[in-house]
């Protein structure tokens, strides 16, 4: 089941996730609710550590039973469990082809791959949750460049500036996974030390 990421949500985790540029927070950036701005409530440290998941959660569109999976996996790998978290995340295809500014949000591309426009080395993957390795090329098919989406999306990649660890060619409309994310390229607007703190409690 897909998370429909609303304005709401975004006002409640206190930051814009959607992406989109009319997004409500930035008009009302405060909480949903009669209370609005006035409330006084004081989070306890496990309500901090639930809106830090919440927000890593709807931030990628995942289901609670698909996010602790993630974090169960990343948990049993010998290092920051976090890092291999956010890792994780951000190698998902949908993720992958928003990244490279083949969508404007996360929602749209994972509406993409659904549809079946993207390919991964060549070969047509509808799996958002896809894991694209190191080294693989995530493009759009062959017949979905004439569409009249892509075509507007196209003449603004020559300006796309994505992470360090993606290489954009606007020319085939297609992106190449040069490395898993490292340092920098892992800093997110959640904390993922949060979140291994509420999973462990």
């Amino acid at each position: 089941m897909k998370i429909k990421l609303t304005c709401k949500m975004c006002r409640r985790e206190g930051v814009s996730l959607c992406g989109r540029e009319k997004c409500a927070f930035k008009r009302r950036p405060f909480p949903p609710g009669a209370h609005g701005p006035t409330s006084r409530t004081r989070p306890t440290a496990y309500g901090i550590q639930l809106r830090e998941k919440q927000k890593a959660k709807r931030l990628y569109g995942i289901n609670e039973k698909q996010f602790r999976r993630y974090f169960d996996e990343s948990s049993k790998k010998k290092g920051d469990t976090g890092e291999f978290l956010v890792r994780t995340l951000e190698m998902r295809l949908d993720n992958i082809v928003y990244r490279l500014g083949f969508a404007k949000t996360r929602s749209q591309a994972r509406q993409f791959v659904n549809h079946g426009h993207v390919e991964v080395n060549g070969k047509k993957v509808d799996i958002p949750s896809f894991a694209v390795r190191s080294g693989q090329t995530v493009g759009l098919r062959e017949g979905s460049k004439k569409s009249p989406v892509f075509v507007a999306v196209q003449q603004t990649l020559e300006k796309q500036r994505p992470p360090s660890w993606l290489r954009i060619d606007s020319a085939t409309f297609s992106g190449t996974v040069l490395s898993q994310p490292e340092n920098e390229d892992l800093q997110q607007i959640f904390d993922p030390k949060m979140i291994v703190e509420f999973y462990s409690r």
